[in-house]
């Protein structure tokens, strides 16, 4: 169980940090910006759902 929660973190925020470089490279800062933290909410939400369910 444990390690499929990991694999979600990790295809989330690869897949999040893979669109604000992408954004980045448009010189949209603050879009990029946005989903970073974007990106730290979901994957900390689904570590925390996780840690509620052992």
């Amino acid at each position: 169980m444990e390690e499929t929660i990991y694999r979600k973190m990790y295809a989330r925020l690869f897949n999040r940090v893979t669109d604000a470089i992408k954004v980045l490279e448009t010189e949209e800062e603050k879009e990029a910006k946005q989903l970073l933290i974007q990106a730290q909410m979901e994957t900390e939400e689904l570590y925390l759902l996780a840690e509620g369910e052992c």
